[in-house]
């Protein structure tokens, strides 16, 4: 009898294992969906869409862009963390992610518990830009001129708790000069009012602030990034102007919902690193001004906790008040 027992739990156990082989070998089966926490036309969705496309052509599994505008980001994401852990919905998040618990009193997720990190994907630096008549033409010079008018200055950003925003708060406390924060909806907006001269300085994305320092409608001082950027190859970095402890960049980050099978998360993990290093895939995101990135599941982990403690001692040190 307990022989019969033993061998019956050997098979139980046999089959447990040969089911979860072919589940594991059998992933992709059916439609994954990309959770797009950003509108249509955005970079976050512009990258969702590269993946979507490149991963649909390889599994011949539809790759579903689904686009959930709304609470910064908010909603979408916790759309994903309260998703099934199985592999089939996957959310496109950017670094605001991991500071929404400082900016806002009620988050309905965990940024770090609720999700499993897939890779860091990509980043984009940061430009401090002024109008022409600012009469500084290096960061050494705008800050002495913003020292000499302490609180009369603004600057703008594409809005509160954005990665301009807590970059330029970043910058303030190294530089120890003060100016008022002036957010905007979008980095476009604020762009506009510093080409007009409403405003004098603004910590821009390089993305929307690098076509106007080129043209030389505005001027760029320096770029928050660890190096230079090939579109700004004269404009230094904070680490080259004395603040060698400086570097933050936007980035964007692939989660899925926490307990996702971790050999599912190491397929994926391959698939999209293979999509990034394609030739086609290497032009378009250059031609977007972002920097492919890549990396384990591990490292993105261990990334997003270190920025969720570097940018908690920025907000607390500004002052900032977490919003309704």
């Amino acid at each position: 009898m307990h022989v019969m027992l033993h061998g019956l739990s050997l098979l139980a156990v046999c089959g447990f294992v040969i089911a979860s082989a072919q589940a594991q070998t059998s992933y992709p089966n059916r439609q994954i969906r990309l959770i797009t926490p950003f509108p249509p036309g955005a970079t976050t969705d512009a990258l969702s869409r590269i993946i979507s496309m490149k991963v649909q052509e390889s599994w011949g599994q539809t790759v579903l862009v689904d686009n959930r505008p709304g609470a910064t980001g908010m909603l979408g994401t916790d759309i994903a963390a309260k998703s099934q852990p199985d592999g089939y919905t996957l959310v496109n998040v950017i670094s605001s992610h991991v500071v929404h618990k400082h900016l806002f009193k009620k988050v309905p997720f965990d940024a770090l518990n609720d999700f499993e990190p897939i890779l860091l994907l990509a980043r984009v630096t940061n430009v401090l830009v002024v109008h022409p008549s600012v009469p500084a033409h290096s960061v050494k010079e705008f800050i002495a001129f913003a020292r000499a008018r302490q609180g009369q200055l603004v600057y703008g950003t594409s809005g509160t708790g954005s990665s301009n925003h807590l970059s330029a708060e970043m910058f303030k406390q190294a530089t120890a000069i003060k100016m008022d924060h002036i957010p905007y909806k979008g980095g476009a907006p604020a762009v506009n009012d510093l080409l007009g001269g409403q405003i004098p300085v603004m910590m821009a994305s390089l993305l929307t602030g690098s076509p106007h320092a080129r043209a030389g409608k505005i001027r760029a001082l320096v770029v928050t990034s660890a190096k230079r950027q090939p579109v700004l190859p004269d404009t230094p970095t904070l680490k080259e102007s004395g603040f060698p402890d400086f570097e933050a960049d936007e980035w964007w980050g692939i989660l899925a919902p926490a307990g996702t099978p971790r050999d599912i998360i190491a397929k994926l993990n391959t698939e999209i690193v293979r999509v990034f290093s394609l030739q086609d895939v290497k032009k378009r995101i250059a031609g977007l001004g972002i920097e492919y990135i890549g990396s384990t599941p591990e490292q993105f982990g261990q990334f997003m906790r270190a920025e969720a403690v570097k940018w908690e001692r920025v907000i607390k040190s500004a002052g900032i008040q977490p919003e309704g």
